[in-house]
């Protein structure tokens, strides 16, 4: 009944052969010349391999040694396809009825599957023509895997282990076995991107090395020839890319049985076969041997090596052992990647913080020169307005003591007009012109002043444009203040960097203990293990971050300094402008004062104006009083005179009663002609240029002798008080040098009778000729 079913099996088989060839392009070529030349040991290999398939499941419980033993001696070619799906579990699967649809949508992955076909398997005739059959379906089952698994995606050596399954069996199962071999032999981690499960084999398969095989392991080391460098292609493959294609399908056919661990024991037993040629080798020597050398030795068959495979101690215990130290070891190489990541991006952070803080510098820089620029030439224009300022103040100065002059002179004038104003009219006069042309002096003056002022508020106002973008104003206090926090900063950055080269010490002396410690090891062996490796990496890496913290500690205390510096130079253009505040203040107190001294000074001009108006009226009363005394003066003389002439010829007429006639007639005469005489001489000295008059009206004249000679007479109100005695009916009190018209006059011809009413014209004793008339 068995036999029965091995027929029909492979009968199955080779239509399965057939149809995929025909339909899918799957199936391995026929081998119905292999099946006819069977032998009989092949016959019983045949049934036995039938019954165990038939009785799989009570085989896999009950007989799993003998069914380990028989998988390891080889699976027959026409039951490989079966087994292997046995082995795996991959009947049945619910993803084979997606494998359609799969193949109707779109890879990302596809232009690189398209790429490495041509490179899967280049010299087998199944891939060997490009679009073939053989490269058609395997693009099919690699796009299909790469849609179901986007994680993993397409990874170049997968196509071999696809390649090779498409040998055995259909697309369809192909590729479930291949969905089978990924999620549950391991494979699936060794293909991810980052290779982390690689890493885990390489590091397990160096410690077997290192246990079994130390010398080839110290040899290794000290060529720096890595294990990565040769095997992790038989990881990666199953040795399909390294050995002949019947022997690693017969180590495949042990690898769906018993997963990675004959990976382990094949490497290890091919370096125990070439352990002497190997260790006589360098570097490249070793890459020759293990591409060229070492697949040619297993041409003969591969039951030596998966003979010698078996006879190498394998301990799974030790190799759980090995992952969980392995795993320890990344965990902290990962902490430490993160470490250095962050690191980095720190370090970057603060390159660009540096970066940013000296462009700021340079822009400070650039505006503290600018600033110092702008305070030199604003210095400048301060000693000048200063200058100028001086000169308006002097200049302000004089004009308030000329003010004070003109005040005091205007005052003086108002104290001494009044007693002054009849006597001294055209000194009062010229006084006032005087006084006009030094208002109008002043005048002048006030408007260079103003104009000055003018100047100087325009630059004041230019300088206050110019201090706006300045900063605020501070006080010491806060000075104070910023000094001593700069002072701190500078005390924390020099203990912090004080620190930083303490952790750089005991990183150097844990490095030359380290390096202490190893030197052993580097006399036996020059190269040290990917542990020391990893070690050394973690050293190196501790120094660089110290160095980087050092940068960083002297890069801040690089930013304190600069903004302490800032600081400064803030606090310096700070008090320039409060310099230049005091400037302006004291700018806005000479403008005022110099306001206030004009109101003075329009005020004072006013006032004196008004004084020249009130003089000018007094003087024009004066004159008009004294020609209205001088009008009625000669009205009174005149009446008087009038009055005297009819007096006399009143006693004329009575003397003429009691006198001789003749005597008296000789005498008028002679009276006639010496008053003759006398208006003769009045006339001659009228007539002379030092004759003085008062506006055209002549009062009198008088003879010139002594001192008195040539001095005026000047009319006033004191004048016509005293000569008011005239109105009263005598002028002897009118002074001397006048003409006396004397009321009692002395005659030796009179009777005597008549005392006070002789009327006598006689001159003052002063003039040369003395004479008196009586009538």
């Amino acid at each position: 009944m068995s036999l029965s079913w091995l027929l029909e099996t492979d009968n199955k088989v080779q239509r399965s052969v057939n149809g995929s060839r025909r339909n899918s392009g799957s199936s391995l070529v026929s081998s119905s010349s292999a099946s006819s030349n069977l032998s009989h040991l092949e016959e019983d290999t045949w049934i036995l391999w039938g019954r165990i398939v038939n009785e799989w499941e009570e085989v896999r419980k009950k007989q799993d040694k003998q069914l380990r033993d028989m998988v390891r001696k080889g699976i027959p070619h026409h039951f490989r396809a079966i087994v292997w799906q046995l082995l795996c579990n991959a009947q049945n699967m619910p993803i084979k009825d997606q494998y359609s649809e799969l193949l109707k949508m779109t890879s990302p992955c596809e232009k690189l599957i398209r790429r490495d076909i041509a490179r899967t398997y280049p010299e087998h005739e199944f891939f060997r023509e490009k679009d073939s059959l053989g490269q058609e379906v395997l693009f099919n089952v690699m796009k299909a895997y790469s849609l179901v698994d986007r994680e993993v995606g397409y990874c170049q050596g997968s196509a071999f282990i696809v390649g090779l399954l498409l040998m055995q069996m259909p697309e369809e199962e192909a590729f479930c076995v291949f969905v089978k071999l990924m999620q549950d032999y391991r494979l699936r981690e060794l293909f991810k991107p980052t290779m982390a499960e690689l890493g885990l084999c390489m590091y397990q398969f160096e410690s077997m090395i290192q246990e079994h095989l130390p010398e080839l392991h110290i040899h290794f080391q000290a060529q720096s020839f890595h294990t990565s460098m040769y095997a992790s292609s038989w990881f990666l493959t199953i040795f399909l890319t390294n050995f002949p294609l019947p022997v690693a399908t017969r180590i495949f056919d042990i690898f769906m049985c018993e997963g990675l661990e004959i990976v382990f024991r094949v490497g290890l037993a091919i370096l125990q076969m070439n352990h002497a040629e190997l260790i006589q080798l360098d570097m490249e020597g070793m890459l020759q041997h293990f591409q060229r050398v070492i697949p040619h030795q297993l041409d003969s068959g591969p039951d030596k090596v998966i003979q010698a495979a078996y006879q190498v101690k394998y301990n799974a215990k030790k190799m759980k052992k090995l992952e969980k130290e392995y795993t320890t070891i990344k965990t902290k190489e990962m902490e430490e990647q993160v470490e250095i990541k962050r690191l980095r991006t720190e370090n970057r952070l603060l390159k660009q913080r540096i970066d940013t803080l000296e462009k700021e510098s340079a822009s400070l820089a650039d505006r503290l020169i600018q600033g110092q620029v702008t305070r030199a030439q604003e210095a400048e224009e301060n000693y000048l307005v200063k200058r100028e300022l001086s000169t308006v103040k002097q200049h302000t100065e004089e004009l308030s003591v000329q003010l004070e002059q003109a005040s005091n002179a205007i005052l003086h004038l108002q104290q001494t007009q009044q007693p002054r104003a009849k006597v001294h009219a055209r000194y009062s006069e010229d006084s006032v012109l005087q006084l006009e042309r030094e208002l109008v002096q002043a005048r002048l003056k006030e408007a260079e002043s103003q104009c000055a002022l003018k100047e100087m508020q325009d630059k004041i106002l230019d300088m206050e444009r110019r201090n706006t973008s300045l900063p605020d104003d501070t006080n010491v206090a806060r000075l104070q203040e910023e000094l001593i926090g700069s002072k701190l900063r500078e005390t924390e950055a020099l203990t912090g960097l004080k620190e930083l080269r303490q952790q750089v010490r005991d990183l150097e002396d844990h490095w030359q203990r380290h390096l202490a410690r190893t030197t052993g090891r580097w006399k036996d062996a020059p190269r040290k293990n990917a542990l020391s490796e990893l070690q050394d990496e973690l050293m190196s890496v501790r120094l660089r971050e110290a160095e980087a913290q050092a940068e960083l500690r002297e890069t801040r205390q690089r930013m304190m300094e600069l903004e302490t510096q800032s600081q400064i130079h803030s606090n310096q253009l700070r008090r320039a402008e409060q310099e230049g505040r005091a400037l302006q203040d004291r700018v806005q107190t000479l403008t005022t004062q110099n306001k206030d001294l004009t109101g003075q000074l329009q005020e004072i001009k006013r006032k004196q104006a008004e004084i020249q108006c009130k003089s000018k009226e007094e003087v024009m009363a004066v004159r008009l009083r004294e020609a209205d005394n001088i009008a009625a003066m000669a009205e009174l003389q005149q009446h008087i005179s009038e009055l005297e002439i009819q007096k006399e010829e009143g006693k004329v007429q009575g003397q003429l009663n009691h006198t001789d006639s003749r005597q008296y007639i000789r005498d008028l005469k002679d009276q006639i002609a010496e008053l003759k005489h006398e208006v003769c001489c009045l006339k001659a000295q009228r007539s002379s240029p030092g004759q003085p008059s008062y506006d055209g009206i002549h009062i009198v004249n008088h003879y010139t002798g002594g001192s008195g000679v040539g001095e005026p007479y000047h009319s006033s109100d004191e004048d016509s008080a005293k000569g008011g005695v005239l109105a009263g009916g005598g002028l002897g009190g009118v002074g001397p040098g006048r003409i006396r018209l004397h009321p009692n006059l002395d005659d030796t011809d009179s009777d005597g009778e008549d005392d006070g009413e002789t009327l006598r014209l006689s001159l003052p004793s002063s003039a040369p000729p003395h004479k008196s008339t009586a009538v």
